[in-house]
């Protein structure tokens, strides 16, 4: 389909702006230099073409049949592509059909009888509701709607969900070199992983954009980014429906769910994809990315400036986008000194605009010296790119040409006010390889994808788990699938089995066993209800703590029992520390995720969580424990002692064991608290929901 040697057009015409007209006008665009076939039965030639009445009457199977036609009609076009032999199809219907044109009230909906034609003949199928594709060096722009003369063929893959996105990149005056560009619409047969295992397999690949409003493959996603990590394939991922509100735009619009947006974060931690929140970073992103360099080594940015407010902008900005400046050494400082206007600072970032007398030489210079410090890691020079005029060689454009000939570290421009660039000016530094990043921001969350893409490049291989006995595995297993719900004492004993520390815990359901596990534990202890149905016992007033004898243990019960009913747990009282929250959630995409929170009753009044797609080693689980805004919190607060950060993420290394020993038995697992102090971490609160089937 994307590489096609011969098209059929189906719906073809001669009637100008028309979708028929349309398709044959972007194949003549693109220089497609294949074989093209017009079918439509009102016309014998189109555009100086023989016109078929049928599909069936091309003579030669075609490699692709775009069919430009109406709802009504796409079904019976479809059948007659696949009696044709097209091996694959694009279309741009809505595929929304009237019920009362149904064929029979047991048929299925439109979008199945076409899915269920293409997969019964093996064709390959782009659509429906999307606007095609192009593949720029092949020359074939299988399209109905308007794309530029100019499109350049590059290194950059975009795979949009979006129509209206893939043609937005598509007329980017930017310059973007593209070498396939995807508007995969409704994925009904051919999904986003499929065309990402394409772009992969392609040498011209250099970087892949995902516009993603939904996931319809999971496994062959994960597969696909699995391969593009292990190919040094940057991804960058604009995922769409992080709210409740856009997601439910979402699912109208495409006609499928739209994934928990912690999902993607835990599969895009896995395989290393960058993730953005606008299509300005997003183009960003796809330009820096896309050139050749990469960081070797160093500590964080140089960035050299013009002036001394939009430095101070630009560092403000640098804190918000986590990017660190290199902490270049007292040599270079001396070396930048030694050429800037007086009165100016030898810094980095760096102001070096002074009288504006040399200014050529002094920008030149100073920016290599930067550059040449080993601990910087990338060079951007920041400046706004309005018009300069003849001569080109001189000014900011020969500086930057200058620096980037004489480097070879990653370097940019980032021109501050996207609307003050001079297109002219911007196209003449990208001719010469340099990306030019159009807006502080977008360009600095670009360049943290730089240093992120070199962390994760060095990032060890994971360390395999140690797995729990089969002994263990088997009983939970079964104790799982059994109807009974899991106590609390017995979530603790999960918990341990698998390598978490855990409150010692005993259940009763009288005075005296109650006191007799009091005096067994060791005072104080926690007395808590354990009534059937209460999930959240402190909602309900279940939880008394710090008993510290056997009269307040009595006490404790009494005032329980009294409202709650007799069963309840008792435990021993966890040291003082910081309470985090663990946890195991099960995505309908991916399967079991573990999850790291803030603790108590801040996992649900901050939502500040991290998750992660299980198997996790330690490293991995520190990785999420560092995401968490709360995370400052565990390095000790208004004179408390730092908490073991270590133990936690060995906590969640172990949860994420037994996320994929049982977690096709989980329906929900919730540890909260855990709570983290200077000599471990020990689990004192755990609610599980085994998974039970539908019926």
């Amino acid at each position: 389909m994307l590489e096609a040697r011969s098209v059929a057009v189906v719906g073809a015409s001669v009637k100008p702006r028309t979708l028929g007209a349309q398709m044959l006008e972007e194949l003549r665009r693109g220089g497609f230099s294949g074989s093209v076939y017009p079918v439509n039965p009102s016309y014998e030639e189109v555009a100086g073409l023989r016109c078929y009445p049928s599909i069936l009457e091309v003579p030669e199977p075609v490699d692709l049949a775009i069919l430009g036609v109406a709802n009504r009609r796409i079904e019976a076009a479809m059948r007659d592509a696949a009696e044709a032999g097209a091996a694959g199809v694009v279309t741009f219907s809505s595929l929304h059909e009237d019920p009362q044109e149904r064929p029979g009230p047991d048929a299925p909906p439109l979008r199945e009888r076409i899915a269920q034609i293409a997969r019964a003949h093996g064709m390959a199928l782009c659509g429906g509701n999307g606007m095609g594709f192009l593949n720029v060096p092949h020359g074939l722009r299988a399209t109905g709607f308007p794309t530029p003369d100019d499109l350049r063929a590059g290194p950059v893959t975009l795979i949009s969900h979006s129509g209206s996105a893939f043609a937005a990149f598509a007329f980017s005056d930017r310059g973007i070199g593209f070498d396939l560009l995807v508007s995969s619409g409704q994925e009904l047969v051919t999904t986003m992983a499929d065309y990402l295992a394409f772009a992969l397999h392609r040498p011209t690949t250099r970087v892949v954009g995902l516009l993603l409003e939904t996931v319809r493959d999971p496994e062959g996603l994960r597969a696909q980014l699995a391969a593009a990590a292990e190919r040094d394939v940057p991804i960058v991922a604009l995922p769409v429906g992080r709210t409740e509100g856009s997601k439910a735009m979402v699912t109208a619009h495409s006609g499928a769910l739209a994934g928990e947006h912690g999902a993607l974060e835990a599969l895009f931690d896995a395989y290393g994809v960058h993730e953005v929140r606008t299509m300005e970073e997003l183009a960003d992103a796809l330009e820096l990315l896309s050139s050749p360099r990469r960081i070797a080594g160093g500590r964080g940015l140089a960035s050299v400036h013009d002036s001394g407010g939009e430095r101070a902008l630009f560092v403000d900005l640098a804190a918000d986008a986590d990017v660190p400046f290199a902490p270049v050494s007292p040599a270079t400082l001396a070396a930048i000194d030694a050429v800037l206007d007086p009165g100016l600072e030898a810094a980095n970032p760096l102001d070096a605009w002074g009288t504006g007398i040399d200014a050529d030489r002094i920008f030149r210079e100073a920016m290599l010296a930067l550059e040449a410090d080993e601990a910087t890691s990338a060079l951007a020079f920041v400046v706004d790119l309005t018009r300069q005029g003849e001569p080109y060689d001189e000014g900011y454009l020969g500086v930057a040409r200058a620096v980037w000939d004489a480097t070879t570290k990653p370097f940019c421009v980032v021109s501050n006010l996207p609307s003050a660039i001079a297109p002219e000016e911007a196209r003449l530094l990208r001719d010469h390889g340099i990306p030019v990043l159009e807006g502080t921001a977008s360009g600095l969350r670009a360049l943290r994808l730089l240093l992120d893409r070199h962390a994760f490049a060095r990032r060890p291989a994971a360390r395999p788990s140690e797995p729990v006995p089969d002994e263990v595995r088997a009983r939970w297993r079964e104790r799982l699938a059994a109807p009974e719900p899991l106590a609390e004492v017995e979530g603790l004993a999960l918990l341990a089995d698998y390598g978490i520390p855990t409150v010692a815990a005993r259940a009763a359901r009288t005075l005296e066993e109650v006191v007799e596990a009091a005096e067994a534990i060791g005072y104080p202890v926690a007395i808590k209800t354990a009534a059937p149905g209460v999930a959240h016992k402190s909602d309900v007033g279940g939880v008394i703590l710090q008993r510290p004898n056997a009269d307040a243990v009595r006490e404790a019960y009494a005032e329980i029992a009294d409202r709650l009913g007799p069963y309840v747990t008792v435990e021993a009282m966890a040291p003082p520390g910081v309470e985090m929250a663990l946890g195991i959630v099960r995505d309908p995409s991916f399967g079991p995720l573990v999850l790291v929170a803030a603790g108590g009753v801040l996992v649900e009044l901050l939502h500040d969580r991290a998750m992660g797609l299980p198997p996790l080693d330690e490293a991995a689980g520190r990785r999420l424990v560092e995401r968490l805004a709360t995370r400052r919190l565990l390095d000790g607060f208004r004179g408390r002692p730092a908490a073991d950060v270590g133990a936690l993420a060995r906590a969640l290394e172990r949860l994420s064991v037994l996320a994929v020993d049982l977690g096709d038995l989980i329906a929900a697992l919730d540890v909260n608290p855990i709570v983290v102090w200077e000599g471990g971490c020990v689990a004192a609160d755990v609610l599980v929901e085994p998974l039970r089937p539908a019926w």
